[in-house]
């Protein structure tokens, strides 16, 4: 091969790299972008969630794991806006009247709240959810969980029980202070909300082998 050829094969395989470069940063920057704006969007769509305080559904579910959550469905509860309190998520060592005490209503009626202790992710949340309500025999509830964490909350729900009516009741309890745990939290449950949204797909494509496990997340 002469010089001239060499060269020229060189120069080829120099703009195809270049090329393949220029699609793969191309499609990086696209992906970012429409991260970004779905990112504005759970933002935005959370953060603006109201929820009408005084429609009442047959129980009241509170999510465990954030601040002033079950000091929310209490109060709901309290307030007679259903029959009864489920509380998904428990520690199996806490019962109920160590609960109220932590939660400043030790003398709340626990004759009305029942505790759940198999739940230890949101997925599990709303399958322990869906067979009491079952078992109970109702066909409405109101969710109560953190603001930035309800979007994922409400499509486990929604996939554990599409016959039940299901309200939104986000709590917003976070201090200005807290901004950079909060953005860190709301980053964390957008990317977990679109591992959610796309674990369908990935299960018809890729089916858990019989005995193995699928990745959960919290």
């Amino acid at each position: 091969m002469s010089k001239t050829d060499k060269s020229g094969t060189e120069s080829s395989k120099g703009r195809r790299w270049l090329r393949a470069l220029g699609w793969f940063a191309a499609g990086a920057g696209t992906t970012m972008l429409l991260w970004l704006g779905g990112l504005v969007w759970f933002v935005q769509s959370s953060l603006s969630m109201t929820a009408d305080r005084t429609q009442a559904t047959d129980a009241i579910v509170v999510l465990t794991g954030g601040r002033l959550r079950l000091e929310a469905g209490l109060d709901l509860l309290n307030a007679g806006r259903a029959q009864k309190l489920f509380i998904s998520g428990v520690n199996p060592h806490v019962d109920r009247i160590a609960l109220m005490r932590v939660a400043g209503h030790g003398d709340a009626d626990t004759s009305r709240i029942v505790l759940g202790h198999d739940a230890d992710n949101t997925l599990g949340n709303a399958r322990e959810t869906a067979g009491w309500m079952r078992q109970q025999g109702y066909r409405s509830l109101r969710l109560v969980t953190s603001w930035y964490h309800m979007r994922r909350s409400l499509l486990e729900f929604e996939r554990a029980m599409p016959e039940m009516v299901i309200l939104a009741q986000p709590v917003f309890a976070t201090n200005a202070e807290d901004w950079l745990d909060v953005a860190t939290l709301t980053v964390g449950e957008y990317n977990k909300y679109l591992a959610t949204l796309a674990r369908p797909c990935i299960v018809a494509i890729w089916p858990p082998a019989a005995g193995g496990f699928a990745v959960q997340h919290s």
